[in-house]
């Protein structure tokens, strides 16, 4: 079986597509980035407990220079993340756009999967693993379905060996993901859906509405904006 490179935030989309990777690939290293974003500390918590699951080791890489380069509310302490509504979300070319551009940090994508290639091919593994997804890449074109094949076009010729991103749930919407991956048994508990990094999900930032949509959507129980963890077999 190949080898892969999880690029793990520890947020739904992530954690389910390193358990739809079974089958596919083996994965054989999680990065996590820490860029100075408001939810780090957490984001890095939520993904080092998977790796920890899967068995898989886990390492963070500061990327410094994407906070300096950013000005956007993830990352700037002083702006506040947009609290959209559930219908602000799903427009796409108004109110879900600025939304997107308030958040956005350039070229974050093309540098996570820059170095997590980087890695790959050093280690002569095959696949970097994201999460990209239809539902985001209404707003996000860096999630979308485009991006995914220009990158893969430019790492068969970045990397000797030809390194590819796959993103198990590039077809998926959020509902779509959270019901796979509960079936896949990922830890879904261990996510960490929010913008910001306190002590519990704000509930209001558009990561968590979109989190807490795909829990409702797939039936599964939460409380709080966590999945409830029913400690059988690693399943929410």
């Amino acid at each position: 079986m190949q080898r892969a490179v999880l690029l793990l935030s520890g947020g739904l989309d992530s954690v389910a597509a390193a358990y739809l990777l079974r089958g596919i690939a083996e994965p054989v290293l999680a990065l996590t980035a820490d860029y100075g974003q408001k939810s780090a500390k957490q984001e890095l918590g939520a993904a080092y407990a998977v790796a920890t699951d899967l068995g898989v080791p886990h390492r963070t890489v500061f990327l410094q220079f994407l906070k300096e380069a950013a000005t956007g509310a993830l990352v700037d302490r002083y702006a506040n993340v947009p609290e959209p509504s559930i219908e602000d979300m799903d427009d796409a070319d108004g109110a879900g756009a600025s939304s997107a551009a308030a958040v956005w940090v350039p070229n974050r994508n093309g540098v996570l999967i820059a170095m997590a290639a980087t890695w790959a091919e050093a280690n002569e593994v095959s696949y970097v693993v994201c999460g990209f997804n239809r539902e985001e890449a209404r707003t996000f074109p860096d999630n979308s379905k485009s991006f995914l094949e220009a990158t893969n076009e430019a790492l068969a010729l970045s990397t000797r060996n030809r390194v590819q991103v796959i993103a198990p749930t590039i077809d998926m919407d959020k509902i779509e993901i959270a019901r796979a991956a509960l079936e896949a048994g990922a830890p879904l508990h261990r996510c960490w859906s929010c913008y910001l990094g306190g002590d519990q999900p704000c509930g209001r930032c558009e990561s968590c509405l979109r989190f807490r949509r795909a829990l409702d959507g797939a039936g599964i129980p939460h409380e709080g904006g966590r999945v409830i963890h029913n400690n059988a077999g690693g399943k929410p």
